[in-house]
């Protein structure tokens, strides 16, 4: 990866997640050829916080139908990245 921005692609925020940011916990959208090493470079070059840990996961398509025709939804993968005491991201 070239640039740090073409890693991250944005956060996810939902209920789940609000809830995590209370723990010190923050969900991006990545690029799916991401490593962990590379996210974690990322944040703590974008954010400028430190980065305790980061976890990743693979959603992958589901089937979607409009009438007879069958397509796919995008695949997505998330970084679920802990931050290190007194390092937070605000998301607005």
């Amino acid at each position: 990866m070239e640039n740090y921005r073409d890693i991250i692609k944005a956060p996810i925020i939902t209920e789940k997640t609000s809830d995590l940011a209370r723990e010190n916990v923050v969900v991006f959208s990545v690029d799916p050829k991401a490593n962990k090493t590379q996210i974690k470079q990322a944040i703590e070059k974008i954010f400028n916080v430190e980065v305790e840990k980061v976890n990743t996961l693979n959603t992958y398509p589901k089937k979607k139908r409009v009438g007879r025709y069958v397509g796919r939804a995008n695949k997505v993968k998330k970084a679920i990245v802990k931050l290190k005491e007194g390092s937070s991201i605000e998301l607005n």
